[in-house]
């Protein structure tokens, strides 16, 4: 049984740092690709960053580019998301999610999402 479990929202402050982690476990983690993904209150979720499964490749949204990096830690099961410079507009439920199917290009996870995902963190950044 996939579990992806997240951590590390909380409240901060625009401008400051945040740094969520997501472990997994009921898969073999280096062969996944992981995700991170958002939903803010009233909106649809929407994409954040994709790992590839041995972190050498990594997407992330056009928004975020330069504030937000995603890694992975084989050896721990564990995805990251380091938030720098955050914003108001990054108010969100933040979710990892996982996919083991490697036939498709990023660009296929970013509009369809993935097929495992955790329950979420939130993080709420104030102005």
């Amino acid at each position: 049984q996939v579990r992806l479990v997240e951590s590390g929202g909380g409240l901060v402050q625009a401008g400051e740092s945040l740094r969520l982690a997501c472990v997994a476990s009921g898969i073999k983690f280096n062969e996944y690709l992981m995700g991170w993904f958002r939903q803010a209150p009233g909106k649809e979720r929407e994409f954040v960053g994709i790992i590839s499964r041995n972190g050498s490749r990594t997407l992330v949204k056009d928004s975020v580019k330069g504030r937000f990096t995603i890694s992975r830690d084989n050896s721990k099961s564990t995805v990251y998301l380091q938030m720098n410079s955050v914003e108001p507009e990054d108010t969100a439920d933040y979710y990892c999610a996982a996919d083991g199917r490697t036939a498709y290009e990023f660009s296929y996870y970013v509009r369809a999402g993935m097929n495992h995902w955790g329950k979420g963190t939130l993080v709420t950044v104030s102005s």
